[in-house]
């Protein structure tokens, strides 16, 4: 699990719209990589619309926004679609970003144990290094903070 000041683990990742996105590519610009448990879930469909509809803002503080669960390109494309989704959404099928970020885990729900993506957020400075780390992210309010984040790198 990557923590402040350690460079940020790369990957190539298929995005919505066609072709792919690789981290270090994208050096010169700070990076936002919100990691979410499954598309059309209430707390994610809250989160992505949230950071579509700040999408603007990011872009002006110079940042990329790209939003990374293990769903299906096809169920990006569908979730894009159904929410008017402006934001970028990486597929990671095979989990090597998320175990990577250290954001697949063991889940309690109701005492029955399962893995999945824990909510978690990771700004990616300029450098390529993990610039901050918002863990177990609580939707409200979570989009404002890592825009004022971002705009005071």
């Amino acid at each position: 699990m990557p923590e402040i000041a350690d460079l940020a683990p790369d990957f190539t990742l298929p995005v919505t719209g066609g072709g792919s996105v690789t981290l270090s590519a994208l050096r010169g610009a700070p990076v936002v990589l919100f990691f979410y448990p499954r598309d059309d879930t209430p707390g994610c469909t809250t989160e992505s619309i949230g950071f579509s509809a700040k999408l603007a803002d990011f872009e002006a503080a110079g940042a990329k926004v790209f939003g990374i669960s293990r769903d299906t390109m096809a169920k990006h494309d569908k979730f894009t679609a159904k929410h008017e989704l402006t934001v970028p959404l990486l597929s990671d099928e095979d989990g090597t970003a998320t175990e990577a970020y250290g954001v697949w885990v063991e889940k309690n729900m109701y005492g029955k144990k399962s893995m999945g993506i824990e909510r978690a957020t990771y700004l990616i400075g300029a450098d390529g290094k993990v610039a901050q780390v918002w863990r177990r992210v609580k939707v409200a309010g979570h989009v404002d903070a890592v825009l004022e984040t971002v705009r005071g790198l």
